[in-house]
């Protein structure tokens, strides 16, 4: 084993993530209990960064370490750090892909955690950040922060900017829940950014701008009632959400079971609802599994708290 690893083999747990949290599109997340990836990274006498096994994704991911989000991710860490050693990566697909809920930012969020592990941590999670978003840039064409944020951090986080990073975690209701459904359709995030209109009226901005200040002071003062007035999307949902079949039929559902707030999870073509405890969000989860299924859409269903920890290390060896 290389001098500059603490441990021979690291395993790590990362969560999904909700990105956007309706009116802050690029700006807000949060991190579900479940689902998520294990990732193990170990040391090789090689001096590359490889990619050893990916199991779950059906043949679907890049073996290629260059285009790979978590050996993308640990080659830019290493590379930081001016490490000259070999790292192997197992990818382990606990999630759906293409389903809106953080996928590849889990792995490569995942991947820099159990590196910076093995190396006995020398960075802080929070300096992690950019090392994962560059596994975002491979995925999809851009570095950001609202999903690799929240993986990596837990919570609800907020990115205040993206180049410097300027990323912080929110309070929030402490029995707050999530209950999303994933409708079995894939919705690649490039394809959804491509949509999205480059220019907006003064007035969208001004309602849009006030959302994200009203959501933003709702958490922090663990306000129901403002965070449920302040999730309204006036510039994104409206675009994306004629991708998704029945998504406005679904968030009805959702909001007349007792919802704070619904929307959609990232690019779609999950959707996500805030409850205010976990029996509402089960009354919730299912009032919107029956919504998809009056559309004939297939979905998996997901329930848990909010996940204050983020990605965890599960396992090492020496």
């Amino acid at each position: 084993m290389d001098s500059s690893f603490k441990y021979s083999e690291v395993r790590v747990f990362a969560p999904a993530s909700v990105a956007n949290v309706s009116c802050g599109f690029d700006v807000m997340g949060f991190a579900l209990g479940a689902p998520g990836d294990e990732i193990v990274v170990r040391s090789t006498d090689s001096k590359d960064v490889t990619i050893a096994a990916i199991t779950g994704d059906e043949g679907v991911l890049p073996a290629k370490a260059e285009k790979n989000t978590a050996s993308v991710a640990v080659r830019a860490l290493l590379d930081h750090l001016n490490i000259d050693a070999g790292i192997e990566i197992e990818v382990h697909k606990q999630m759906p892909l293409g389903s809106g809920l953080g996928s590849s930012a889990a792995s490569s969020a995942g991947a820099v955690l159990a590196a910076n592990h093995m190396l006995g941590s020398p960075l802080s999670r929070n300096e992690l950040l950019p090392f994962a978003a560059e596994g975002e840039r491979v995925a999809c064409g851009t570095a950001h922060y609202d999903n690799v944020g929240p993986s990596l951090l837990g919570g609800f986080v907020f990115i205040r900017s993206s180049d410097p990073a300027d990323i912080f975690n929110l309070p929030f209701p402490e029995k707050l829940h999530a209950a999303v459904v994933h409708p079995q359709i894939e919705i690649k995030t490039e394809d959804t950014r491509k949509i999205l209109r480059k220019d907006i009226s003064l007035e969208q901005a001004v309602i849009q701008w006030g959302n994200v200040g009203g959501l933003v002071a709702g958490f922090m003062n663990k306000d129901l009632d403002l965070i449920s007035r302040s999730m309204k999307d006036v510039i994104i949902e409206p675009v994306r959400s004629v991708l998704i079949p029945g998504y406005d039929s679904v968030k009805e559902a959702a909001l007349n079971a007792g919802a704070v707030g619904a929307g959609i999870a990232g690019s779609g073509p999950s959707i996500f609802a805030l409850t205010a405890d976990r029996d509402t969000a089960e009354a919730v989860l299912k009032a919107m599994k029956s919504a998809l299924d009056n559309v004939g859409l297939p979905s998996d269903e997901y329930l848990s708290a909010i996940n204050t920890k983020g990605a965890e290390v599960i396992d090492v060896k020496e």
